[in-house]
């Protein structure tokens, strides 16, 4: 069982015992450390917190629990119950609030969940406010009013209503291509409020057949919820066997998005971000950025269209901060995870779809043809589990020695560039695990590289 606490909030298992796993005791000082940050971030003697979850069935007592600490620190709750991530920091902003909490564990398995924290933009908090924060729970600086001063709390679910709305009303979105093309989807939103979300939108989008499935918003996960190939095999088959255009796939808190293809293959997560920048671009150019894990590809089409990409550190937090310095147009995370910053600062698979959809539906064109025309990269993506006693920095650092030869960028662990590929090496911040991601022309020479990875750091150890 595990609790990883960091500066973006605190996820871990449930059950067991304080410290170790996310239980009551945890969320409490979690939630009553973030409202003094709130409090002094915001000059408000009187703040108010936006709150979110996801389907998970510990999300209700979890929730229930947050927004109690909140009040009695004096805050004012606004819960917006059954919810998605880019839901929530939408939310935020046009609430005029000061801050937010998500409550979810994004792809983790079932038994975990996790405080996901939002400044007054609707952003994920800065990685200095989160030390201040850490350090606020570990000298336990929490000071709770008196019964006259504590926090209303308020429910409002009327926000994914509000940001389908928005995203319908974007000028991109082509609502008139995707109702011309007749488009047949299938979606599987995973067993959480995706299923709430996606349905609708492709309903008010235009699409003329929705099929879902895992679709109940149980939160018991029909199969692991990381959008991933070997996780999706039913919708795979469903696309292909049913003749449909397409299948989508999100994952708990809606902040991913893969895509199957009419033959039943995946699309690919990092050309999620890949075909919708291009889109993007022809109608927008601009500045792209993605992560140091994030494929070549976008770099490639970038070029293309004579326009400048940067790369980021890994982390939502960290790819949005490259893209204000380099005012992007568009950019994410290889993971699915697409951000259009004229929108909101946050990874949105909803509009992601509508962006996808008005591609596709313009091209005129299967996906899978679509896909073949971007440059061709093949990406593996593996973990080693950290044991007892491992140290993933000094494991990495090693790495690093090794291969003083070749050129690096420790900027965010260990990126390694070889003629025909690279490496990135970098501990988890959300799992006890040191993530190798690897890319080159073939699928055989990334698993390749990535095994030969692998077994030199298992001889590390």
């Amino acid at each position: 069982m595990t609790l990883i606490s960091s500066i973006s909030g605190t996820r871990g298992t449930i059950g067991g015992k304080p410290g170790e796993n996310l239980t009551p005791m945890d969320a409490v000082k979690f939630a009553s450390a973030f409202s003094s940050f709130i409090k002094k971030s915001s000059g408000q003697d009187r703040p108010t917190v936006v709150i979110g979850r996801d389907a998970r069935p510990s999300g209700g007592w979890l929730s229930n629990i947050v927004s109690a600490t909140l009040q009695a620190s004096g805050v004012d709750v606004i819960d917006l119950g059954l919810s998605t991530t880019p839901t929530v920091e939408i939310a935020v902003p046009n609430l005029k609030a000061d801050g937010g909490i998500i409550l979810t564990a994004s792809h983790n398995p079932v038994n975990w969940n996790a405080l996901k924290l939002l400044n007054g933009k609707g952003e994920f908090i800065s990685a200095e406010e989160g030390n201040i924060l850490l350090k606020s729970i570990q000298e336990a600086e929490f000071d709770y009013v008196p019964v006259e001063r504590t926090g209303t709390y308020t429910q409002d679910d009327s926000w994914i209503d509000k940001h389908i709305e928005m995203v319908l009303n974007y000028p991109l979105v082509d609502k008139e291509a995707i109702m011309k093309a007749q488009l047949k989807v299938a979606v599987d939103p995973v067993n959480s409020t995706g299923g709430l979300a996606i349905p609708k939108l492709l309903e008010k989008l235009g699409v003329k057949q929705v099929v879902t499935i895992n679709g109940d918003v149980s939160g018991n996960f029909a199969h692991n919820p990381e959008p991933l190939k070997a996780h999706l095999t039913e919708i795979s088959e469903l696309v292909k066997s049913e003749g449909l255009d397409l299948g989508i796939v999100v994952d708990p808190d809606v902040d991913r998005l893969a895509l199957i293809s009419e033959n039943g293959e995946m699309f690919g997560e990092e050309y999620t971000l890949v075909a919708i920048s291009d889109y993007y671009m022809k109608n927008k150019p601009g500045t792209t950025v993605s992560n140091l894990s994030s494929s070549r590809a976008l770099k490639d089409i970038t070029s293309a269209a004579g326009e400048k990409y940067f790369a980021s550190a890994v982390g939502e937090v960290n790819v949005v901060v490259k893209m204000k310095e380099t005012n992007a147009v568009i950019g994410g995370e290889g993971n699915g995870g697409i951000i259009v910053p004229d929108f909101h600062y946050g990874r949105d698979s909803l509009i992601g779809i509508a962006l996808f959809l008005s591609h596709i539906a313009r091209t005129g064109v299967p996906m899978s043809t679509l896909r073949n025309g971007y440059p061709h990269y093949e990406m593996a993506k593996n973990k080693i589990e950290l044991r007892p006693g491992m140290n993933p920095d000094e494991i990495i650092g090693k790495m690093k020695e090794r291969y003083t030869a070749e050129e690096t960028n420790d900027v965010d662990g260990l990126k390694i560039d070889f003629e025909h590929g690279w490496v990135h090496l970098r501990k988890s911040n959300t799992e006890p695990i040191i993530r190798i991601y690897t890319e080159s022309e073939s699928a055989a020479i990334a698993n390749e590289l990535a095994q030969r990875i692998e077994q030199e750091i298992e001889s590390l150890i």
